[in-house]
């Protein structure tokens, strides 16, 4: 089952929370503007499997596992 683009930012953002990581460093390292990631992360937009793959690299997280509930 996919994940809700929700759930989806809510998870990327506790995972950069527990990284010690901001919204601008984690956008930097997944090579996205912080504003795209920051809307990504708060589910406010749809975001391309590429973006997402950037995002869960820069996260230290596994793709397509993010995808999972």
């Amino acid at each position: 089952m996919s994940i809700d683009r929700v759930t989806l930012g809510k998870k990327f953002k506790a995972t950069r929370e527990k990284l010690g990581l901001s919204q601008q460093a984690t956008a930097d390292t997944a090579g996205l503007h912080v504003s795209h990631y920051a809307k990504v992360e708060r589910g406010e937009r749809k975001a391309g499997l590429e973006t997402l793959e950037k995002i869960s690299k820069a996260l230290k997280l596994k793709f397509p596992d993010v995808l999972q509930k």
